[in-house]
């Protein structure tokens, strides 16, 4: 295997790739980065067997082979090198030497052979969707998923395709985001899907060119998505969503609308003296005015008034600051809906006329 290539031409795939790579692998051969070329193309692999990245570069004149390198040692010698650089990259049996300008430096591989595959059989759906769109659906809803949750199912997304219609559901249980849109090409099928936490982080830095167009093939077991050069593919979460409808199949007092700017700069303030641990606020509304207050362990009490219109009973409940805040900033528009259930265990968060996406933050007890 022999190459040149330009340091910006390698650099930024290489950096997506790397960044699939676990740290700490129990397999020392996931450490590294698979460099196969055939046909006058690179195409480079990254996994840890959950994730896998695939990127191809054209490069004309290179030397076919294959080769695995140390992932992040072959990343940091591209990444210092001085940009505009040119890589020479050259395999000698079971070690690559690279060279730019007067840098020289040699590397201990292992064999390609050894790679390990990665599983993903037929993959029986398919469609297609704009990056821009899907990315907006990723960015309102992968700040709820949960980390490292026991019920494993909450560590990653809802992906529900149904005809037409695209929706993606997060929760880590005690909020919940959804997001609705349509796909201009009809997919003539149904089904529901749950993408890895990782996974779903992973794919999101591929995004970054809102005109491209994204081609999903996904079965039950695990998804695959092309993107310009590269092919981002996952295992699935192997279990059942739970029921989130029954959620909205409640009853909910009348909503109170307040300007978005508002209420988070107030949120934002009053919670400086809440309890780090769960970050608690109060409000007690009534039909003009919004009470937000809180305290601490060390007694330190915090508390702001806003105007808002509001046509109900007045009541009083709590909430964690930050899930208010991060849906709030969410919403696109100027003004900010707060619906609160009638038995005050949830609130609902949406835009006045905003159909696309909802948020559920559920109620604190202080």
């Amino acid at each position: 295997m022999k190459f040149i290539i330009n340091r910006e031409a390698l650099l930024g795939s290489l950096q997506q790739i790397v960044s699939v790579i676990e740290k700490r692998q129990t397999m020392p051969i996931l450490s590294n980065v698979l460099l196969v070329i055939e046909n006058e193309q690179l195409t480079m692999t990254g996994t840890d067997l959950e994730v896998q990245l695939i990127a191809k570069l054209d490069l004309p004149d290179a030397i076919a082979g294959a080769i695995t390198v140390p992932a992040r040692k072959f990343l940091d010698i591209c990444r210092l090198l001085p940009a505009g650089s040119e890589i020479k990259f050259e395999q000698n049996d079971d070690k690559v030497k690279i060279t730019s300008n007067r840098s020289r430096f040699s590397l201990n591989c292992l064999p390609a052979d050894n790679y390990p595959e990665f599983a993903e059989g037929e993959l029986e759906h398919q469609f297609v969707i704009n990056a821009g769109q899907f990315k907006r659906a990723l960015d309102k809803t992968t700040f709820c998923m949960a980390n490292q949750d026991v019920r494993y199912y909450l560590n990653g997304l809802l992906l529900h395709i149904s005809d037409s219609k695209l929706e993606l559901v997060a929760s880590d249980g005690h909020r919940l985001s959804i997001y609705e849109d349509q796909l201009e090409i009809p997919t003539g099928f149904e089904a529901r899907i749950i993408l890895p936490r990782k996974g779903v982080l992973e794919l999101n830095k591929l995004l970054d060119d809102s005109d491209v167009e994204l081609k999903i093939e996904f079965s039950s077991s695990s998804i695959r998505i092309y993107v310009k050069h590269q092919i981002f593919s996952a295992k699935l979460v192997d279990s059942k969503y739970p029921d989130f409808s029954k959620v909205f199949q409640q009853n909910f007092l009348n909503p109170l609308q307040i300007e978005k700017a508002v209420l988070k700069n107030a949120l934002t303030r009053v919670s400086i003296l809440s309890n780090e641990k769960f970050k608690g606020v109060t409000f007690d509304i009534d039909t003009e005015r919004l009470k937000i207050s809180t305290h601490n362990p060390e007694h330190d009490e915090a508390e702001e008034e806003l105007a808002i219109i509001y046509d109900d009973e007045p009541l009083s409940i709590a909430f964690n600051a930050q899930y208010l805040s991060d849906s709030i900033t969410n919403l696109d528009g100027d003004t900010a809906m707060l619906t609160i259930a009638s038995d005050s265990s949830s609130c609902f968060i949406h835009e006045p006329n905003g159909e696309k996406y909802k948020f559920i933050v559920m109620a604190m007890r202080l």
